[in-house]
Formats: C-alpha cells, sequence, structure tokens
C-alpha cells in the first residue's frame, strides 16, 4: 500500500466488523495492508469533521470500509449539501467534487487526486455550449451533470441518467419546444430521445467505458450464461440499450437487483460496481465485465488518507460561475422524480 502502518491489535478491533462485506474481493493477506490505512482513515474522519463520498465505481475496500455516503452522482451530492461535516473527501472523479463545492460552497471539498478526470467532462467546455447556442437560438440545453462548473453555467437544466427522461420532457414542456440541446453524451441523449416524443440536438461526447461495449457482447453473455439478466447504463451505445433487460442509472440498477433478486446478472457498466452490488446481494451470482474507468482508479485508499492528512487537494469554483452553475441543478432538483 505504500503507508507505514502496522495491522495491530488495536487495527484488528477497529476494522473486523468491515471485513465481512469485502472478504469476497480482499484476501487475508491484503486485508492486512488495508486495515491499518482504513483504521486511520477513519480515525481522521473523526478527528476533522470529514465525510467521504463514495461514488458506486469505487473499489469495494473504499466503497464498504471507509464510504460514509455511497451512491451515484446525484446522491452524493445530496448528501454533500445535507451533511454537517465541514470536510467532504470526494471519493470519484472531478466534476463530482465540483458539484460538492457548488452545493456546499461553505465546506471544504477535497479530491485525493487532481487527475481523477472524466472523459465526458473533459469533450465539452463553457465556449462550446455558447456556441452552440448561436447556432440554435432559443432552445434549452440540457447538460448531463458529469460536466464541468463552467459548462453547467451554460446550460438551462442539468440531468442524471436515472432522471434524463423526466428532465428533457420538462424542459420541452417549459420552453413549449418539441426540441432541445442535450449534450454532452450522445449515446445518452439518443437513448433518451428513444423514450420521449423530444428531438435532441447532440454533442460527440462519450464514456470511453460504456463506448467500449457492443451489442456482440451482450448476445456473448446470454449464449454462455443462458437465463442472465442484462444490466446496461443508458451512456451504452443504443444497440447495447436494446439487447439489455433493463436500462437505468447505476442507482436503478442496484435496485433492480435488490428488488428482483435476479440468479444471475450482469452489470453493462464500470466493473467496480459488480463486487460493491454483489456484497449486498450475496444469493445473486454476477458475472462481471472487464471495463474499468482509468480515472475512478485513481482515487485509492492512500491517496485518501494522504488527502485527510494535508487537506489537499481543494476544490475551488469561482463564485461566479458556481452561482450560475447551481440554477441549473437546483432547477433539475425541482423535477419530480
Amino acid at each position: 500500500m505504500g503507508v507505514e502502518l502496522a495491522y495491530t491489535d488495536a487495527v484488528a478491533r477497529a476494522t473486523d466488523r468491515l471485513y465481512p462485506k469485502v472478504a469476497k474481493f480482499v484476501p487475508p493477506a491484503e486485508w492486512h495492508a488495508y486495515a491499518p490505512v482504513i483504521a486511520e482513515i477513519n480515525r481522521l474522519k473523526r478527528e476533522k469533521n470529514a465525510v467521504i463520498l463514495a461514488h458506486n465505481y469505487m473499489t469495494p475496500e473504499i466503497f464498504h470500509c471507509v464510504g460514509d455516503f455511497v451512491g451515484d452522482s446525484l446522491a452524493l451530492a445530496r448528501e454533500a449539501a445535507r451533511t454537517d461535516a465541514q470536510v467532504i473527501v470526494q471519493a470519484g472523479v472531478h466534476f463530482m467534487a465540483e458539484t460538492s463545492k457548488i452545493l456546499s460552497p461553505q465546506k471544504t471539498v477535497l479530491i485525493p487526486d487532481m487527475r481523477a478526470g472524466c472523459s465526458l467532462a473533459s469533450s465539452i467546455t463553457g465556449a462550446d455550449v455558447r456556441l452552440l447556442k448561436q447556432k440554435y437560438p432559443g432552445l434549452p440545453v440540457v447538460t448531463y451533470v458529469n460536466t464541468s462548473a463552467d459548462v453547467k453555467a451554460e446550460s438551462d437544466i442539468c440531468c442524471t441518467s436515472g432522471n434524463a427522461v423526466k428532465v428533457v420532457e420538462a424542459i420541452a414542456s417549459d420552453f413549449g419546444t418539441d426540441t432541445v440541446i442535450m449534450i454532452p453524451d450522445k449515446y445518452l441523449a439518443r437513448n433518451v430521445a428513444a423514450q420521449t416524443g423530444v428531438k435532441v440536438i447532440t454533442w460527440e461526447g462519450a464514456c470511453e467505458v460504456h463506448e467500449r461495449f457492443t451489442a456482440d457482447e451482450i448476445r456473448d453473455y446470454r449464449a454462455a450464461h443462458p437465463g442472465i439478466v442484462v444490466l446496461a447504463h443508458p451512456e451504452c451505445p443504443p444497440e447495447v440499450v436494446a439487447e439489455a433487460d433493463f436500462a437505468g442509472s447505476t442507482a436503478a440498477m442496484i435496485d433492480y437487483v435488490g428488488v428482483h433478486h435476479p440468479q444471475r446478472v450482469v452489470m453493462i457498466t464500470e466493473c467496480s460496481m459488480s463486487d460493491n452490488v454483489a456484497a449486498e446481494n450475496p444469493g445473486t451470482e454476477f458475472i462481471r465485465p472487464c471495463n474499468l474507468c482509468p480515472h475512478m482508479k485513481r482515487i485509492t485508499l492512500d491517496g485518501i488518507l494522504h488527502s485527510l492528512q494535508t487537506m489537499t487537494h481543494e476544490v475551488i469554483v469561482d463564485p461566479a460561475i458556481a452561482a450560475r452553475a447551481r440554477a441549473p441543478i437546483d432547477r433539475m432538483l425541482a423535477v419530480r422524480a
């Protein structure tokens, strides 16, 4: 692990209750390296009045052992706004930390690794949005939360993968239009358009994890595992979504497993999520896709510990941009789920 902390009796007492959650994914020898770091992170959280927001794509030792709030990006942002903690450590990528800061400007928001970016967020800038608005004057701009603060600031409303259909329908109705600009994920936009009567003008952005999945892969999973239930994220190409039994956000996929208890399932999304959901659903067999998000994997236990020890790296959003970016987020939150 690179952190000089020993596995002592005190560490064992502090962490033994956590190990059963991750025992299927972390062998005992590896746990003896993780446990001292976990114990120290949890001690520092108490000392510094800090919480850790752990995204569904975090590895199990982070998700189950140090995360105070876990979920998708929207759920984590809401918790950031609600928590009484003064310090928020974002175990996720940079746009999530920015959103937490926008919703909680009075709190200190840290991200353990500033390189934890996002292919979607980096595919578009605020200047790009301004040009789109010039090209299509009067059309509302629906912006996926997987974007930077300056992009949100140029938008009319934000959306998540879970509420995108309702948001698009709501904003189209508010503007009295049958067409919206939906950025930056072209696949999410196309999948939303297929479920609504609203036309979407898209941007050529895509998630580097989800765009790699193919319809042939889904058919191969079904051939190799008869009866398997296929759950796909709407950032996947439309032909992949069409092959799935269910498409929804990470939170919706988790709920599906919890409600339906499929005997065997494959989640067509970042693969660490399967480990985290499997820990909560021991009766379901998870067939794991191998697509990892390189940005999410920059967040490690060592990095979280260093972040709390040194109070780095603090995420700052220009107050003027933050104020403009908050309006489309608040407008999204006002749309009934």
